[in-house]
C-alpha cells in the first residue's frame, strides 16, 4: 500500500478477458474450471450473507444468458440442486448456439434431470421464487437491454425476494457503471478475481448491491500498472500524517488567495481545512480592500495583501510559502492575473473553482503552464468547460467510463486530476488512477452542500505543504474529507468539516 492510502485494485472487462484467455491457453487452468470456481464462490457467498437459507427447503429461479455468464449459472444450478433446492432454469437464446464450455454444463445440468425453460415461458410462480440469480451476460453485455428482450416481470421486486447477479447485474455496463432501463437491481454482486470499473462508478453501486470479489485462482498479469488498473482508496497513511517534536516551518506554509469584499468565504474554507489538516502555518491573501472583512473572521491564520501579480511575486519571494492553493472565491479576472505568477514558481499548487472558469475559453493556455505537482479539482460541470470533448466522449451506455476521461485528461494537463462527486476520480499525468467511492459504509451524502469542495482543496494543499506528493495528497485528502463527513452526519454545512478532522484523526491514533 502506497503513502496515498490505495488499496484493492480494479481492472478492466477487457483485461479479464485476456487474463482468463491467458490462463486458460498455457494450461494453467481451463475453462470448465474457472466455471465451476466460479459456480461454487457465488454458492459460498450466497450462504454467507443469507445463513438461513441452507436449513429448509429452498427455491431458486437462475437465468443463464447465451455465453458464458450462463455457463456459469448452469453451475449454480446444479450445485444448488444437489444440496436439495428446488431449482428452475431458464435459459435466453439457443442451446445449440452456446459456447463450448457453457454448453457442456449445459448438458451436465440436464444429465442430473434439470429442466431448461425458455426464458419468456416462465410463469409468475417461478418468478416468486426467494433465490433469483441473474446470470444473463456478465461484463460480455456491451450493449443496453431492449425492451422486451426479457419478461417485465423477472426485473420486479418481489417481496422476500434475493437477486444475486454473477459478475455485474444484467443492464450495467461494467466499464463504466452507466445502467439503461430495463436493468437489474441486485442484492448482491459475486465478481471474480478484481472488481470492474462499473461496480464502484455511476450506477453501479446502486444496482450492484454487496460487491462480493470471489479469488478463482488467476495469475495477475505483468503488465504497466497503469495501463488497465486503478485502486480503490481504502485507508490513510497514519505514519505520514503525525506530528513528532518538530517546528511549525517543518510542516510547511501554505499561501491561499482570496477574492475581493464579500467573496473571502471560499478562502477562509480552505484556509481552515490546510491548518487543520496540519500545515505549519496558514496566510490567506485577499485584495487590500477585503483585509478588513478577513482579519474579522480569522485568528490564527495568517493574512497578507495582494492586489496584483507583481504584489504576489513579490510575496512568492518567501520561499518558505511551499504551497498554494488558488480558485475558492477568487474570481476569474484576479484569476487569469495572479495565476501566471503562481505557476512560474514551480511550487506544489491546488487549482479549483474559479480557476476553470478563468480558462474555460482557452484552456490550452492553463495547461501548458501546468506540472505533476498541480493539482486541479473540478467537479463535473467544471470539467465539461475545460474538456468539453472529453466530456461529451462519457454520454451514453457504451460511453467512456469516468476513469478513463479522467486520465486522458490529466495526461493532457500535465498535472494531476481530482474530479470531485460520489464517486471521486483521482489521476496522473502518467495514468495511474485512484477512486473513492463513497457508497455503503463509505457514503458521504451530507457533502453535497456548499463550500464541501473549498475544504476539500485546504485540505490537499495543506498536504502538499506538509510534504505529500500531489496524487497523495489528493488521495488521503479525499479519504479523510469523507470521514469527517460521515463522522458529523446529518446537517452538515461545510464550516462544520475542519473541526471534525482532529476526531477523525484521533480515531486514527494518529500523533
Amino acid at each position: 500500500m502506497g503513502i496515498g492510502g490505495a488499496g484493492m485494485e480494479l481492472i478492466s472487462c477487457d483485461h479479464m478477458r485476456r487474463l482468463e484467455a491467458r490462463a486458460i491457453q498455457s494450461g494453467e487452468v481451463s475453462g470448465l474450471d474457472l466455471m465451476e470456481s466460479a459456480g461454487k464462490a457465488v454458492i459460498s457467498a450466497i450462504m454467507k450473507r443469507w445463513p438461513e437459507l441452507p436449513h429448509g427447503p429452498q427455491e431458486a429461479l437462475v437465468l443463464c444468458g447465451p455465453g458464458n455468464n450462463g455457463g456459469d449459472g448452469f453451475v449454480i444450478a446444479r450445485l444448488l440442486r444437489r444440496s436439495g433446492w428446488h431449482v428452475d432454469l431458464a435459459l435466453l437464446g439457443d442451446p445449440e448456439k452456446l459456447p463450448s464450455d457453457a454448453r457442456t454444463n449445459h448438458d451436465r445440468w440436464c444429465e442430473e434431470g434439470g429442466i431448461v425453460t425458455p426464458i419468456n415461458a416462465l410463469s409468475a410462480a417461478q418468478l416468486d421464487h426467494n433465490l433469483v440469480v441473474d446470470a444473463l451476460f456478465g461484463i460480455g453485455m456491451t450493449r443496453p437491454l431492449a425492451e422486451g428482450y426479457l419478461p417485465p416481470d423477472i426485473l420486479m421486486r418481489w417481496p422476500n425476494r434475493r437477486v444475486v447477479a454473477v459478475d455485474v447485474p444484467s443492464g450495467l455496463n461494467a466499464d463504466n457503471g452507466v445502467s439503461m432501463s430495463p436493468h437489474f437491481h441486485a442484492d448482491m454482486t459475486v465478481t471474480f478475481h478484481r472488481p470492474k470499473p462499473g461496480h464502484v462508478l455511476g450506477d453501479g453501486p446502486e444496482c450492484c448491491g454487496q460487491l462480493v470479489v470471489a479469488d478463482i485462482g488467476l495469475t495477475p498479469m505483468a503488465e504497466p500498472r497503469h495501463s488497465w488498473r486503478a485502486e480503490i482508496i481504502e485507508t490513510v497513511p497514519t505514519e505520514a500524517l503525525g506530528k513528532r517534536l518538530r517546528h511549525k516551518y517543518d510542516y510547511g506554509h501554505v499561501l491561499i488567495l482570496s477574492g475581493g469584499p464579500g467573496k473571502g468565504g471560499a478562502a477562509r474554507l480552505a484556509a481552515r481545512g490546510a491548518l487543520r489538516i496540519g500545515a505549519g502555518l496558514v496566510s490567506v491573501a485577499p485584495p487590500e480592500a477585503a483585509m478588513a472583512e478577513n482579519a474579522a473572521r480569522l485568528d490564527a491564520i495568517m493574512l497578507v495583501p495582494v492586489d496584483t501579480g507583481a504584489r504576489l511575486a513579490e510575496v512568492l519571494d518567501d520561499k518558505r510559502l511551499n504551497a498554494i492553493c488558488a480558485g475558492p472565491g477568487l474570481g476569474a479576472a484576479r484569476a487569469r492575473e495572479l495565476l501566471p505568477e503562481i505557476l512560474a514558481t514551480g511550487r506544489p499548487a491546488v487549482l479549483d473553482a474559479d480557476v476553470f472558469t478563468a480558462f474555460a475559453e482557452d484552456p490550452d493556455a492553463l495547461f501548458s503552464r501546468l506540472n505533476e505537482r498541480v493539482v486541479l479539482t473540478p467537479h463535473w460541470g467544471e470539467f465539461a468547460r475545460i474538456f468539453p470533448d472529453i466530456a461529451e466522449k462519457t454520454e451514453g451506455y457504451d460511453g467512456m467510463s469516468r476513469l478513463e476521461a479522467v486520465r486522458e485528461a490529466a495526461a493532457r494537463a500535465g498535472a494531476v486530476l481530482l474530479l470531485k462527486g460520489r464517486d471521486t476520480v483521482i489521476a496522473a499525468p502518467d495514468g495511474t488512477a485512484r477512486i473513492h467511492p463513497a457508497h455503503g459504509l463509505m457514503a458521504a451524502p451530507w457533502l453535497a452542500t456548499a463550500g464541501s469542495g473549498d475544504v476539500l482543496a485546504g485540505m490537499i494543499v495543506g498536504l502538499m505543504a506538509r510534504g505529500f506528493s500531489a496524487l497523495d495528497a489528493s488521495t488521503t485528502g479525499v479519504w479523510l474529507h469523507a470521514a469527517a463527513a460521515r463522522r458529523f452526519g446529518p446537517g452538515l454545512i461545510s464550516e462544520d468539516l475542519p473541526d471534525q478532522i482532529p476526531a477523525v484523526l484521533r480515531e486514527l491514533r494518529i500523533v
